[in-house]
């Protein structure tokens, strides 16, 4: 299993980022997908999360309402779209893949795979 995630990067406050997750291995279309950030300070924290089954869409408050989360099956990629960033979303995000029940363990859920991560600053 590998989970690579890319498009991180440096942006101003107010700014995008399309944070992309390709995954090999298995298939996105039948696990629990989630994007995490970790930091110093709040250690690690799932923003977002999609269920396998029907697609229900999990966001932390923190961000719902600025970010997207969305799956492409025919890619076995999975993205973040993250709109109107503040310096507070300045972390090392990771995709990871959750078993379990997602509505049961949302936001606490543990990790089973995870990605290497990718760096998101945030700042003017």
């Amino acid at each position: 299993v590998q989970m690579s995630e890319s498009g991180g990067g440096s942006v101003q406050p107010g700014g995008s980022l399309r944070l992309s997750c390709a995954v090999s291995g298995f298939s996105v279309s039948k696990f629990h997908l989630v994007w995490g950030r970790q930091t110093p300070e709040k250690g690690l924290e799932l923003v977002s999360g999609i269920a396998a089954l029907g697609g229900k869409l999990y966001y932390a408050d923190s961000v719902r309402g600025r970010f997207t989360i969305s799956r492409d099956n025919d890619k076995n990629t999975f993205y973040l779209q993250m709109n109107s960033l503040k310096t507070e979303d300045t972390a090392v995000y990771y995709c990871a893949r959750v078993d379990g029940s997602m509505s049961g363990c949302w936001p606490d859920c543990s990790t089973y795979y995870r990605g290497q991560g990718t760096q998101v600053t945030v700042s003017s």
